[in-house]
């Protein structure tokens, strides 16, 4: 009888997987050896095999037809400037069209079905996304991100600490996949503060020795302070010595010396590409996956390509996903700008800033872009600053707009509220309102308990 089910690893090995996208010492090898024409003849073979996959969907056939392009027209990454790009509002349609999967994956072409990895993004910034993975190019993000921790510093003898979260969204199961499946390091996998309460997750970290930390930046900063309530000394009675997670703007100096002098490093992804770049031990830049991933940055209002250090979308083209859901030219709406210079350890990967807002929650006030996410690393400058913090965007009666900042502090003087207000108008441009509270009282609005990413613009312009 013939057995109708392909299971997880028939179509590769990872011995194949691991010779295009090299990780541990043949990684570092390989970024510090590798020259332009090698790294781009690796990337155009990779692409062209994407391109292929792609021209099997119904997505991509309408949403390149529409502009009239045609298989055979691509034949080189030198031709993606011809291609649109597109973003989750395209995938979200495709959801309506088709549900409840979508035509981006391509179900149809395949005349057995592969195993398939479902998850959904947060609905950070709307309604929950599908996310569709093959076994081979699920397992590919799987090397990425355990090659970045080990590029980072992670040892054999680590215990894993997570607070990524789990249910339908992605982050947990492929960060748990990632350590489990690439490296010898043990894996808690404790997420967030609703699936493990932050006194428990500090007692865990504690009766098993976490020495590293995975997770977003605002929670982590958060659990340190909870162990010192705890009467617990960060660094001494949890030994965390590394905390890598999505750190942005953060002050990843201060995190560290929160966690009794961890180092700290930053990497960016979404979930539909995984990992994109990450910072490596000399924490200069975050260095692009170009093995992997190739991205351009583009002009939040032209869909340009930026290439003088300007700042922009991050516009992905992942070169793995060859399989369910290929991904060429998806903009990410995460804004960055290329790092210029060489990299000090002689990486021959390109490097951005790392992530610095998002275009699509960009507040324009009086003619001047803020980010929000950016406002508490500003802040940072200021000890009476307490980490969290809410913007709101307001208008008046004469249609005039107002930027608020309501921080939490530990002096709420007068003084301090003019001196938080003083260094954002320095930084941003205009002077917001400022409105100090005590620890705590923004947690409801940031819903920084129960989200990954928390909470930090409420626009209140256009309410009716």
């Amino acid at each position: 009888m013939t057995d109708l089910h392909r299971h997880y690893w028939q179509d590769m090995t990872p011995q194949g997987l691991t010779a295009d996208h090299p990780i541990g010492d043949a990684f570092t090898r390989y970024a510090t050896t590798v020259s332009r024409d090698e790294l781009t003849a690796h990337q155009n073979r990779l692409f062209l095999r994407c391109v292929d996959r792609a021209w099997k969907t119904n997505f991509y056939r309408r949403l390149w037809g529409d502009k009239g392009i045609e298989p055979g027209d691509i034949r080189s990454l030198e031709d993606l400037p011809r291609l649109p790009i597109f973003d989750k509002s395209d995938i979200m349609a495709s959801l309506d069209r088709t549900p409840p999967f979508g035509d981006f994956a391509g179900f149809e072409s395949y005349e057995q079905r592969p195993p398939v990895i479902l998850h959904t993004t947060s609905g950070t910034t709307g309604k929950p996304q599908v996310l569709l993975f093959g076994p081979k190019s699920r397992e590919v993000q799987n090397i990425l991100l355990a090659r970045l921790y080990r590029f980072q510093g992670l040892r054999p003898d680590d215990i894993v600490h997570s607070v990524y979260g789990h249910g339908m969204i992605n982050g947990g199961h492929y960060v748990r996949e990632a350590v489990t499946h690439w490296t010898s390091a043990v894996f808690l996998s404790a997420g967030t503060g609703v699936e493990t309460r932050s006194v428990q997750q500090v007692e865990i970290m504690k009766n098993f020795g976490a020495t590293v930390i995975v997770g977003f930046a605002d929670y982590i900063k958060k659990l340190a302070s909870v162990a010192r309530e705890m009467g617990l000394e960060p660094g001494r009675d949890i030994p965390v010595r590394m905390i890598s997670g999505h750190m942005g703007r953060e002050d990843k100096a201060a995190i560290g010396e929160a966690w009794g002098g961890a180092q700290c490093f930053d990497w960016y992804g979404v979930g539909d590409t995984g990992l994109i770049a990450a910072e490596g031990p000399d924490r200069d830049g975050l260095y692009v996956q170009e093995d992997a991933q190739y991205l351009e940055v583009c002009d939040i209002d032209t869909g340009r390509v930026i290439e003088d250090g300007g700042v922009g979308d991050m516009v992905c083209t992942c070169l793995f996903k060859d399989d369910l859901y290929p991904i060429i030219r998806f903009n990410t709406h995460d804004v960055t700008q290329w790092k210029p210079g060489k990299s000090s350890i002689g990486v021959e990967y390109r490097r951005v800033e790392g992530f610095m807002g998002r275009s699509d929650n960009m507040v324009k006030i009086r003619g001047i872009n803020i980010f929000p996410q950016g406002v508490g690393p500003m802040l940072d400058e200021h000890p009476a600053f307490a980490k969290e913090f809410i913007c709101r965007a307001t208008r008046d009666a004469q249609d005039r707009d107002s930027f608020i900042v309501v921080a939490e502090a530990t002096d709420l003087s007068p003084a301090t509220a003019q001196a938080f207000g003083d260094i954002l108008k320095r930084k941003i441009g205009i002077e917001p309102v400022i409105e100090l509270v005590e620890r705590g009282v923004t947690a409801a609005l940031t819903q920084i308990d129960v989200r990954q990413k928390p909470i930090r613009l409420i626009d209140e312009r256009f309410k009716t």
